[in-house]
């Protein structure tokens, strides 16, 4: 399996921060937040690598080159001038990714353990998604989960982390261009086609200044960088 990381974004709440690089090469314990990524992908047997490029792309991809210095192959899937959001992102990179594929948002920090995915999702579903409990700036979650399925409503709510296992059929339809995976999430959850996972370890979604500096909090706490 191919993992592919979401790395084309501005970053606009992390200003000025990002006036200067790319949110995914901010330094979190001495690493930029993508190596931390990488890392854990390659320790969980990941070799394949797919790196979107947006937002002061040549920046990231001069500080990983081909990815031989982390033990991967590193490829490239530049956008255009206008960011094609998530799921455009995602359809742009098909042809260079498996089926199915793994998919990590370049903004977060987490010890999951990345080698548990290899084998979703299974029979007739076209994602597997991680979730996580709700943290507090979003209280309301974005799925609700009941025995291993990703359900669009429901009481036991949780927040999608961002890392998640799809097939390319999850695409079916979609056209090249500017669109978000939320929808297509969302309509095979509906489909009753989606699996899921509520992981209560270490996990942020690193997207403001406060969230960045509870990170690095957190991981002093912990006594360096995640495993």
């Amino acid at each position: 399996m191919k993992a592919m990381i979401l790395a084309a974004g501005r970053g606009e709440r992390l200003r000025p921060l990002t006036d200067r690089l790319p949110k995914p090469l901010v330094e979190v314990a001495g690493k930029p937040l993508i190596v931390h990524l990488i890392e854990a992908l390659a320790q969980a047997g990941f070799r394949e690598l797919v790196v979107n490029l947006g937002y002061r792309g040549v920046q990231i991809r001069e500080a990983l080159g081909d990815g031989g210095t982390f033990g991967v192959d590193i490829a490239y899937s530049p956008e255009p001038e206008v960011v094609l959001e998530t799921g455009g992102g995602i359809f742009q990179a098909l042809p260079q990714l498996s089926d199915p594929f793994l998919v990590v948002n370049g903004d977060v920090g987490t010890d999951y353990p990345f080698a548990c995915l290899s084998a979703l999702p299974s029979g007739d579903d076209l994602a597997h998604l991680v979730l996580v409990p709700n943290p507090p700036h979003h209280p309301a979650g974005d799925f609700a989960l009941e025995a291993g399925r990703v359900l669009p409503a429901g009481t036991r709510r949780y927040t999608f982390s961002g890392i998640g296992v799809y097939r390319q059929a999850l695409f079916a339809g979609c056209r090249p261009g500017r669109f978000p995976l939320a929808p297509l999430l969302r309509r095979a959850a509906a489909a009753g086609r989606a699996s899921g996972e509520a992981y209560q370890g270490a996990w942020s979604d690193i997207g403001t200044p406060e969230r960045l500096s509870a990170w690095r909090r957190q991981l002093r706490k912990r006594g360096g960088e995640p495993s």
